[in-house]
């Protein structure tokens, strides 16, 4: 039975939980979204809140006995909750319809194969093609992606290419076997600027002219401000606020969403001005908090915020945020001027 709203990827209540010595980690905490055909959506927000564990739990790469996704927890492909899948269907699903590109590519490619075997090899298994052909699709795939002398490349091996040239090898294996669904779990990071405005360009380039659905993880919102058509910003394990990317940019609801905006250096800034910074740490996951996760280091934070978790509040068009400043009791409280009154 197909998904009445007919979104390629619903991911509702997911809950993953890693069990390490200290005791149970709840790094994903009740997380629901949905990604259409050919969209781009971006999560973004700090290190350790559950984006790239959300990523993972997509892929199917949460493992036992230390990662557990929880029971009620439901990820729809097309209708279909991939964590029923048998272990062919898995097969089907992984590198097939759906793609990952990692942030390391150094850790991910194999360093004791050639690209070109890396890249002919996904193409062997989902497209049951020969070997030959899977050798001559290589080179096109790294001509796609703008490997010069591509011919000559597919026989090298991961270190013999620089930074952005081993991301562009991996955006090849991931685009190869054109999947539905790309994920890129921070893909510009460790590279410098110009090679990540390339590497994004390519991504943006493919996704439009192969109609995939991406899913950008992202700490940097600067990165999706030309890629992402929504946004969800997470924190502590939840998402706090999500919307279109023109909501969170222009009228964003959630004071963790401000802070975010507002920690993101600016050319405008006068020399030596300092630079916005979110004060505080992250609540420690082993131990949540009953309340608002962002209480601990919100401006704004009242008695109600550390007591309980806030329900969504919907505004116009899809955008909604779980803060307590917008219950009808809520003292008024203006957004923060991003632009520096210009």
């Amino acid at each position: 039975m197909m998904n009445e709203k007919k979104h390629i990827l619903e991911v509702k209540n997911l809950k993953v939980s890693y069990h390490t010595y200290a005791g149970e980690v709840k790094s994903v905490r009740g997380v629901s979204f949905y990604l259409d055909k050919g969209e781009a959506l971006a999560i973004v927000g700090e290190s350790g809140c559950g984006k790239s564990v959300t990523a993972k739990a997509i892929m199917g790469l949460i493992k036992g006995p230390q990662g557990e996704i929880k029971d009620g927890s439901e990820i729809l492909y097309n209708g279909s909750n991939i964590l029923k899948y048998n272990k062919s269907k898995w097969k089907e699903y992984k590198g097939g319809e759906c793609a990952i590109i990692f942030q390391d590519a150094l850790a991910a490619l194999n360093p004791t194969m050639i690209v070109g075997k890396q890249i002919a090899e996904n193409l062997m298994v989902h497209k049951q093609m020969s070997k030959q052909e899977a050798a001559k699709e290589a080179v096109e795939m790294l001509r796609l992606v703008g490997i010069p002398e591509p011919e000559k490349r597919v026989e090298q091996y991961p270190h013999e290419f620089s930074g952005g040239m081993r991301q562009r090898v991996m955006i090849a294996i991931a685009f190869a076997c054109d999947p539905n669904l790309l994920i890129c779990d921070e893909p510009t990071t460790a590279l410098d600027v110009t090679i990540q405005g390339q590497i994004l360009d390519i991504i943006k380039d493919l996704q439009k002219k192969r109609e995939v659905s991406v899913i950008m993880i992202t700490h940097d919102l600067g990165v999706v401000a030309n890629i992402a058509q929504r946004i969800a910003v997470m924190y502590s394990g939840m998402i706090v606020e999500s919307g279109s990317a023109k909501d969170i940019f222009y009228t964003p609801k959630h004071p963790y969403t401000w802070a975010l905006i507002q920690s993101v250096p600016r050319l405008d800034l006068e020399n030596k001005q300092t630079l916005m910074s979110i004060p505080g740490t992250p609540p420690d996951l082993l131990d949540p908090p009953v309340g608002c996760p962002f209480s601990t280091r919100c401006s704004y934070c009242m008695q109600i915020c550390r007591e309980a978790m806030p329900e969504a509040t919907e505004f116009e068009d899809g955008h909604q945020a779980a803060c307590w400043l917008h219950h009808p009791m809520a003292p008024k409280v203006d957004m923060p001027d991003f632009r520096g009154g210009k």
